[in-house]
């Protein structure tokens, strides 16, 4: 017996749905155990999902000086430390400069965490974003640009000195 999901052109087995349940109820049982690890140190924004359907919290440090949006995924238990960072500074009382991104990619980590970075400097009425293209950052060039530019940065390239930089204003 076959049993057809909400999608005419993919038909699941029933224990192929049956392991979905397990994996969701695992899930969402970390998530409320993580959930309150990671409420006692730092403000949680929100809960997304991921392009690949798993289930992640995102949580701010912003002590004025810096601004770190941080990601923790919920099919593991939370250890006290990220999965995947945004790592700012504030540069002056209207931009946010992002120093390093940290994590594994290509999870759609890099667009959560992006989209609450401009959402929160939008509630700080921070009116730039801004960031850097190192020499480091050479080996991924054409990943970052294309990155950036799907979040509306502008992104400026000097490829003689391997060095570039990123500007986002929600104005412009």
């Amino acid at each position: 017996m076959v049993l057809a999901t909400l999608t005419t052109d993919e038909v699941k087995e029933p224990e192929e749905l049956q392991k979905e349940l397990n994996d969701l109820e695992f899930q969402m049982f970390r998530m409320q155990e993580n959930l309150k690890q990671i409420a006692k140190r730092w403000q949680v924004l929100g809960i997304e999902q991921t392009k690949e359907e798993k289930w992640v919290i995102v949580y701010i440090l912003d002590d004025g000086a810096q601004c770190k949006i941080m990601l923790n995924e919920c099919d593991s238990a939370f250890r006290g430390v990220w999965d995947f960072s945004i790592q700012a500074t504030y540069a002056d009382d209207h931009t946010i400069h992002i120093g390093d991104i940290k994590g594994e990619e290509n999870k759609g980590y890099g667009s959560i965490c992006m989209n609450y970075l401009k959402n929160h400097a939008m509630d700080q009425n921070v009116q730039y974003i801004t960031g850097d293209i190192a020499q480091r950052d050479w080996g991924h060039l054409d990943r970052l640009i294309h990155f950036y530019e799907k979040h509306h940065f502008d992104v400026e390239v000097d490829h003689q000195d391997k060095s570039g930089d990123l500007i986002w204003n929600p104005a412009s």
